[in-house]
């Protein structure tokens, strides 16, 4: 499972997720707000905060699908 940080930094990107509402693996972003900006914002604030820098591959839609794939990019990735 992630850490902390990761699900404080997604959650800020999803305007539509209420702050009482799970952030589970499966959940699909898109239908929580996260829109083409938010995920150039999202993006911006992993590789801030992680200390990364997300190639070609890693900017595919699939990996920002869910919180898992997402997670499960970062992590190859760190």
């Amino acid at each position: 499972m992630w850490d902390e940080s990761f699900e404080n930094l997604v959650r800020k990107h999803l305007p539509l997720l209420e702050s009482g509402d799970e952030l589970t693996t499966d959940l699909s972003l898109g239908d929580h707000g996260l829109d083409s900006m938010g995920m150039v914002a999202l993006l911006s604030s992993l590789e801030s905060e992680y200390d990364v820098r997300f190639v070609d591959d890693a900017l595919d839609l699939a990996n920002f699908a869910t919180p898992g794939t997402l997670w499960k990019t970062l992590s190859a990735m760190r």
